[in-house]
């Protein structure tokens, strides 16, 4: 059976996020190791995947203030700044993919993306649509975008992935960091934090309370506008779902991606009940 996956390699997994454009390349080659593995052992799974800027992108936009706007020639090339950095990691990353042996093809969003006071508008889909059928990987990236309000703006890859989702309909999105799912206080700093198996309509005004911001610079608001932006997709696609992992444990993205009756971990956003019966 063909399933469609949008995968998002966070920026706290693929860098260390509190030191400037930093990549963690074996854990990078890991991943992607990963994701090879699984398109080997399932016939018919589609992927997009995307990433995160983290210390690249993220560090440099928060300098110029990119994500509130641009205006002056000082933040216009900020703007460009942010552009060069972020598409940095994106060739550490497509290298990385390469020699793992995927048929992976990088996608500048800033290219054709256009936003409109920070929400996407438009972006080009053909290209996605014609990777898919031809047995590619494409892959898309944190990066900066032009914006009919405020000149320019900051895009995320969970943005995209929203807009995505709309038009291309997938099954199931992955977020991959560093935290194995959502939790009731921050992992990294309270190690008694309990981590929430699932978000649903019946609990997420009770968890909406408790998230805060992530660990390291992120200027598109860390886990909470992350959560906010996922639980508003699966409110208006109550059929998807959507798994927050951890991309540290061995294997964690390989057993998502194939629904191994061992991956108990991460925690799973569904607008809509699971109905008794129902598969993972």
């Amino acid at each position: 059976m063909s399933e469609l996956i949008f995968v998002k390699l966070g920026g706290s997994v693929i860098t260390d996020k509190t030191r400037a454009e930093t990549a963690r390349p074996d854990m990078i080659a890991t991943l992607a190791r990963q994701i090879a593995s699984a398109l080997a052992e399932r016939a018919g799974l589609r992927l997009i995947l995307g990433h995160g800027s983290g210390s690249f992108g993220h560090m440099v936009a928060r300098r110029f203030r990119t994500r509130e706007g641009v205006h002056g020639a000082d933040a216009w090339r900020g703007f460009a700044e942010v552009a060069t950095v972020a598409a940095r990691l994106n060739r550490i990353v497509m290298d990385l993919l390469e020699n793992a042996g995927l048929p992976a093809w990088s996608l500048q969003p800033s290219a054709s993306a256009f936003c409109e006071g920070g929400v996407l508008k438009s972006i080009e889909l053909a290209p996605l649509i014609q990777a898919l059928e031809h047995g590619l990987v494409p892959v898309l990236y944190g990066d900066v975008a032009l914006d009919g309000c405020q000149g320019g703006t900051i895009l995320s890859t969970e943005q995209i992935f929203a807009y995505l989702a709309h038009r291309l309909c997938p099954d199931r999105v992955i977020l991959v960091g560093t935290v194995d799912g959502v939790f009731d206080a921050d992992p990294l700093s309270e190690p008694a934090a309990r981590r929430i198996d699932e978000i649903s309509a019946e609990n997420w005004t009770s968890v909406r309370a408790l998230l805060g911001g992530s660990h390291g610079t992120d200027v598109t608001g860390g886990m909470l506008a992350k959560a906010e932006e996922m639980v508003s997709l699966a409110r208006q696609m109550p059929d998807l779902e959507i798994q927050l992992i951890s991309g540290e444990p061995a294997d964690a993205l390989k057993m998502a991606l194939l629904r191994s009756t061992d991956c108990l971990f991460g925690t799973t956003i569904r607008w809509s009940p699971r109905l008794p019966g129902d598969g993972m």
